[in-house]
């Protein structure tokens, strides 16, 4: 009997883990509409960085940010059910991330020019000779000058986002380049070997 009600309890344990557990591939539910917290106010700002919520910082997470989590998985290609979970903050993380490469080396460029610049990022993102994700591509030592420098610290404009989310979306004005250069101020001559795809402004990309 004991054996019993030990093998039960066990099944249903099992049960209870098995439906309660997200699924791989499933939105992991962080913050949700009605949730209060310094979280929140965080997620908030990013939206507003990138003009997804057009109000002030609350902390509440209401129908507003909802629907502004909504719009920003919808363009960038997540499941839109307006939960911050684990892949719709990673994403905001990421696009944060190279919004600071963006303006820290070519804040100075043209939107286009920043929208390369973005494109380069994400090309080595989906290389197989570069790491795999945003983080270790940024942060891969001598990758970006602006990461040593100092200037990668700098606030990004919304210029920068904007660029950003257009290459993220799709656009690349690079033509697939993983590699970009300034040649007048460039002091590697192993970057200058490189096979030129196009020059936008002071930056020439290549392969």
């Amino acid at each position: 009997m004991k054996t019993f009600f030990q093998i039960s309890f066990a099944f249903l344990t099992f049960t209870i883990l098995l439906f309660a557990s997200p699924k791989e591939g499933q939105a992991y539910p962080l913050l949700r509409e009605g949730d209060q917290n310094a979280e929140v106010t965080e997620l908030q700002e990013k939206l507003i960085q990138l003009d997804y919520l057009d109000e002030d910082t609350t902390g509440v997470y209401g129908p507003l940010t909802k629907q502004a989590v909504i719009d920003f998985q919808h363009d960038f290609g997540l499941a839109a059910d307006g939960l911050a979970g684990i892949a719709t903050l990673t994403t905001l993380e990421d696009v944060h991330t190279i919004a600071k490469v963006v303006y820290g080396e070519a804040r100075g460029e043209s939107f286009e020019g920043q929208v390369a610049v973005a494109a380069v990022v994400l090309n080595r993102v989906k290389s197989p000779d570069f790491p795999s994700t945003v983080s270790e591509v940024v942060f891969q030592r001598n990758a970006f000058t602006a990461v040593h420098d100092g200037q990668y610290d700098l606030e990004p404009n919304a210029n920068a986002y904007q660029a950003v989310k257009e290459a993220w979306t799709g656009t690349d004005p690079t033509e697939g380049a993983h590699y970009y250069f300034n040649p007048d101020i460039a002091t590697s001559t192993w970057i200058q070997t490189r096979t030129v795809e196009r020059q936008i402004g002071n930056h020439v990309f290549a392969n």
